[in-house]
């Protein structure tokens, strides 16, 4: 069918590159490039053997859109699956406008001075890509992602209008240590140290960090205490969604990780502003990310679910309805299927998705878009045969 460019090969770059190899009648071949590319080359050995998919591997600075460049007009991907790091989305997206080469990201851009996620830069790009005949997926992860499919599909096939979304993430996962973080520790604290915000009656209402908390019985895993949190698919599910009046993003925290990242925060380890030690410019993050368990050694330590869903209120035929599709995911299993634990697992699986969708001609219209503005059915389709089955609950217990 084609060929992929798959930029990245942390955690989540290895569950969707895994991913693309079981699925080598649309991968046909794919490139895995990386600034460290004997992380690339491990992968390519590990895969070769058991995959019809051609594995190639590239070295490649994802901040310089020249060495993009060069590389894209080398491969010739008919898509490029950008998993590296959020900084560096606009890189990537200039390297596609110069190549006309379809794109598509689990991540919105964070710009690396400043904790602020949002899609405005990202958006600005819609022009330019419609000019130049190609397709920018944004946020083809979970959430977001997966929770943006399921908005779709639950105002296809359940509603009329959607009034109020509430986003639950779960991970009841047991890595063992008293801190660590299940992605890149960089963007999980910063997102976590944020003020948090919710979208209600046409505008944004802020938030302290962690100043809302509920208590959620989740299927499966049971009750778990939940945060609010700012999450970027709010920001487009607001101005996809007809008779929308609330959208809200809750994420489970034991208070171990509470704890520790209070005192973190206390001492200044979560600051993204360079200070000077011994002579040089070093950020406090990036220094605590340094220490911090590599996300990607957690999968044979974690037990335990995840479960990530959407509850939705609205009406069909002028009835209130309410439902709540979700996914739960087994860390043991994901670790033995691709050596990954879940929180990479259920991001890895929908990236591989959403360029599978450009490269098979399924999704196809040019410019810049989020998820939820494509027909839902053949993602949710895909997503219970590659790995992530998804369940509906009707009338579920709600979030006061």
């Amino acid at each position: 069918m084609g060929k992929a460019l798959i930029i990245g090969c942390g955690g989540v770059a290895s569950v969707a590159i895994h991913k693309c190899c079981q699925n080598s009648s649309v991968f046909e071949e794919i490139c895995i490039a990386s600034r460290t590319i004997s992380k690339c080359d491990a992968l390519k050995e590990k895969l070769s053997a058991e995959t019809k998919t051609k594995i190639t591997t590239a070295s490649v600075d994802a901040n310089n859109v020249e060495e993009l460049i060069t590389l894209i007009e080398k491969v010739q991907p008919d898509v490029v699956l950008n998993l590296a790091l959020p900084y560096q989305d606009l890189t990537i997206m200039d390297a596609c406008l110069a190549t006309r080469t379809n794109y598509v990201d689990t991540a919105n851009y964070e710009p690396e001075d400043t904790a602020k996620f949002e899609y405005k830069w990202q958006w600005a790009y819609r022009e330019k890509f419609e000019k130049a005949g190609i397709t920018a997926l944004l946020g083809s992860g979970f959430d977001p992602g997966v929770t943006g499919v399921f908005s779709a599909y639950a105002l296809k096939h359940y509603f009329d209008e959607i009034n109020y979304i509430d986003i639950l993430d779960c991970n009841a996962g047991d890595h063992g240590y008293p801190f660590a973080t299940n992605f890149n520790p960089e963007i999980n604290i910063r997102e976590v140290s944020a003020n948090g915000s919710y979208w209600e009656d046409g505008q944004w209402i802020e938030t302290k960090p962690m100043e809302i908390k509920r208590v959620y019985n989740f299927p499966e895993i049971g009750e778990k205490d939940m945060y609010l949190l700012h999450h970027e698919e709010i920001e487009s599910l607001a101005l996809n969604m007809p008779g929308i009046k609330r959208i809200r993003f809750f994420m489970t925290f034991g208070q171990s990780y509470l704890t520790h990242l209070k005192c973190l925060e206390n001492v200044g380890m979560t600051s993204i502003e360079p200070i000077m030690y011994e002579g040089k410019e070093i950020v406090p993050l990036q220094f605590l990310k340094a220490v911090l368990p590599d996300p990607s050694s957690l999968g044979p330590r974690t037990k335990g679910k995840t479960n990530i869903g959407n509850i939705f209120i609205g009406k069909k035929d002028g009835v209130e309805k309410k439902i709540y599709i979700y996914n739960t995911c087994d860390h043991e299993k994901c670790y033995e299927e691709v050596g990954s634990q879940a929180v990479a697992y259920t991001t890895g699986v929908p990236a591989m998705i959403g360029a599978m969708m450009l490269m098979t001609g399924t999704w196809k219209k040019a410019g810049v878009y989020n998820i939820e503005e494509f027909d839902p059915d053949p993602y949710m389709d895909a997503l219970n045969k590659w790995g992530l089955p998804w369940k509906i609950s009707e009338n579920p217990e709600l979030v006061d």
